[in-house]
């Protein structure tokens, strides 16, 4: 047997489908499934459509951690439906107020050795537990929840060796906002990242959850840590030491990739805005006046994490022109926050606490004042996220945040020394947390006569036509590079209350782009029947949010013409049969203008055939030109889209329905996986 890597040993023994080449398609058997509440509702819709009876999944938990300013019915009604969906379905839910997906995953759910995938881009942050954890598209999760293996080109594992020991006022933040320094936001992509080394000693379980978190960031499939003592202690001090197994690499494994980070050499590290990878030591921008420091959200979800800073913020004031706020990520890090005195010296010191969620980190409130600098421990910075437009926001450490907010300006915290004389605090993991199960409600035995509670804010899902041939649409849109899903189809309060009406969230359609887009689109729609958009490299970046494709389907989009494409989104296109088409030559993106006219003589054989897809173009003043393209396409993947998607995939397996009008009952993929 050869030596093999942790990533290669979860992979080879979940693989039901391919080779672990790098490159190739592979299919594997999905453990878990996790889904929020933004995210979640189109899951259970495409549950309904697909007509599933129970999860297949070993454990399913639909999270409600996004959507929580009940400021009319459509949340309240969103967590009353997704209830009742997972009962319906067999999942676990967790009621809204109980927490943050990730962290309370990893503490209540997570396994050393098991595979899951996530409605939620930030997934892989269970891989600091020895999982490999990916998020994905709704549609993907929908079809793992059924049965279905989960299908990705396989990635180059990059190991990453970590040696030596964190300095004071460096944490885990700062080594995964180095990784983002060395690499920007485009450095991951194709690539899962595992960590190794003798410096793994230094970093706790939560340690490597902020790390592998903000491992999306990187675009990065996903991040992998083993499972080792340090797991051991964690899953022990939440009364689950039984769940425990030891996951190592191999004496003499390999990667394909390789990097090193000394520990000792790393300094507080600060991203600019507007993007995580915009990453310079603090101290290149200490002096800046800030309005606004937010401590939480998935990336840095531990009881450590508000600790410190009450710690620092002991005895002193924040500053008066700052807020400080807490979004507390779980009910139970509150409990244990209350029993080791962190809450009371937060709040002694001034700090503004909000509901147990993800709150700022997706703009569902926090917003920052106009024009001025917020400093967060969010992963993402994207324009407009914290629901200010012209927002400026930093991403920071918990210790960085500490001393700015005393400061009322950017500050690095090795500065406190000597402003304040004061010694770095080290946190001490206790043998066992408080443990609060209270608001998780577990799936009845029996869920097939529940009936789905549906309020008007929820639509059902409109059908999807088979892919055509023929088109002749405008280009609505031309984009630049890195070009995210936040901008595609936002997020915030205004916006993710209707997260399950797609015909009021299409409005939101690239409006940080172009506010006339969804206006434009109806009428290109009605006139030409749809439209395509073009982009530059690593379109549609960060979130998984499907709605950053359904909306523009719903809106008559046909495809996205690209250099190159982030990983997930780049499968939601597919999933909504939208073709995601690749330019050949840059010179070819240059040359075509918003405004032209294109057209496709034999989109689907051409797709069906991965023949070079011609492109032809006219201008308004006569002028005429023609570029090829291409798709990188799976057969799978392929199949999915000629039938418009993959609910229609999934209703053509489980009724045998000939849906592609090509005459005959064809089942994509491994008949061993199909459902019973």
């Amino acid at each position: 047997m050869p030596a093999l890597n942790v990533t290669q040993k979860l992979i080879s023994s979940h693989l039901v489908q391919g080779e672990m080449e790098p490159g190739k398609e592979i299919g594997i058997k999905i453990d878990q499934a996790l889904l929020q509440d933004a995210t979640g509702t189109l899951v259970q819709l495409e549950l309904e459509a697909m007509k599933l009876d129970r999860a297949k999944t070993e454990v399913a938990v639909q999270y409600v951690d996004h959507n929580l300013l009940q400021t009319d019915f459509k949340n309240a009604d969103d967590h009353a439906f997704l209830l009742s969906a997972a009962q319906k379905f067999g999942l676990w839910y967790s009621r809204a107020g109980n927490g943050v997906s990730h962290p309370v995953h990893m503490e209540r759910f997570g396994k050393p050795g098991k595979t899951m995938v996530g409605s939620d881009s930030h997934t892989p942050a269970a891989g600091s537990l020895g999982m490999l954890a990916i998020g994905t598209g709704g549609l993907d999760v929908a079809a793992a929840i059924a049965g279905q293996p989960y299908f990705v080109k396989m990635p180059k594992v990059m190991g990453v060796k970590l040696t030596g020991k964190l300095p004071d006022w460096v944490s885990a933040k700062d080594v995964i906002l180095e990784m983002l320094r060395r690499y920007d936001v485009k450095g991951g992509v194709g690539k899962i990242i595992e960590y190794y080394g003798d410096g793994l000693k230094e970093l706790s379980a939560m340690d490597r959850h902020v790390i592998a978190n903000m491992g999306a960031e990187l675009g990065a499939t996903t991040t992998v840590f083993p499972s080792d003592e340090e797991t051991k202690k964690f899953l022990k001090s939440q009364g689950r030491g039984d769940d425990w197994t030891e996951l190592l690499p191999d004496k003499g494994c390999t990667y394909d990739l390789e990097d090193e980070i000394i520990l000792d050499d790393l300094v507080p590290l600060i991203a600019l805005p507007t993007s995580p990878g915009n990453v310079v030591p603090v101290s290149e921008v200490a002096g800046e006046e800030i309005a606004q420091v937010v401590i939480g959200s998935s990336a840095n979800p531990g009881v450590r994490d508000f600790w410190v800073v009450g710690e620092i913020l002991e005895g002193k004031s924040v500053h008066p022109k700052v807020s400080l706020d807490i979004n507390p990520t779980s009910r139970q890090v509150i409990q244990n926050l209350t029993a080791n005195k962190g809450f009371e010296k937060l709040i002694a010191a001034g700090a503004r606490f909000h509901q147990s969620g993800c709150m700022g980190c997706i703009g569902m409130g926090q917003a920052p004042a106009s024009d001025t600098i917020s400093l967060r421990t969010v992963p993402r910075n994207f324009p407009s996220r914290s629901g200010t437009e012209d927002d400026r926001v930093y991403l920071i450490s918990p210790e960085t945040g500490a001393a700015s907010a005393l400061t009322g300006k950017i500050t690095d915290p090795r500065d406190l020394e000597k402003l304040y004389g004061m010694k770095y605090p080290r946190y001490k993991y206790p043998k066992k947390e408080i443990i609060n199960t209270m608001m998780l409600v577990p799936p009845p035995k029996e869920g097939t006569e529940v009936a789905l509670k549906k309020g008007p804010n929820i639509k059902t899902l409109p059908e999807i036509e088979p892919l055509e041939s023929k088109h002749r649409v405008p280009v609505l849109l031309k984009m630049g590079d890195n070009i995210s899903t936040d901008e595609i189809l936002r997020a915030g309060a205004e916006v993710l209350p209707f997260r399950s009406n797609l015909p009021e969230i299409s409005k939101f359609s690239y409006s940080v782009i172009d506010p006339t887009f969804h206006d434009r689109a109806q009428e290109t729609k009605k006139e030409h029947g749809g439209h395509i958009v073009v982009a530059r490299e690593n379109y549609a970046q960060g979130s998984s949010r499907e709605h950053a494709a359904l909306a523009p389907k719903y809106l008559g989009q046909v495809a996205v013409i690209a250099m190159s494409y982030a990983r997930i989104a780049w499968q939601n296109l597919v999933n909504f049969g939208i073709v995601p088409l690749e330019f050949l030559d840059i010179a070819d993106y240059d040359k075509i203008e918003q405004g032209d006219m294109v057209s496709f003589e034999n989109l689907r054989e051409d797709v069906e055939n991965r023949n070079d897809i011609r492109v032809k173009v006219e201008r308004e003043n006569g002028e005429q030109f023609e570029f090829l393209t291409r798709h990188s396409l799976s057969d799978r993947q392929i199949q999915i889209l000629l039938k418009g998607g993959i609910i229609n995939e999934f209703k053509a397996k489980l009724s045998n329905q000939d849906v592609d009008g090509d005459g005959e009952n064809t089942v994509t993929g491994n008949d061993r996986h199909q459902i019973k």
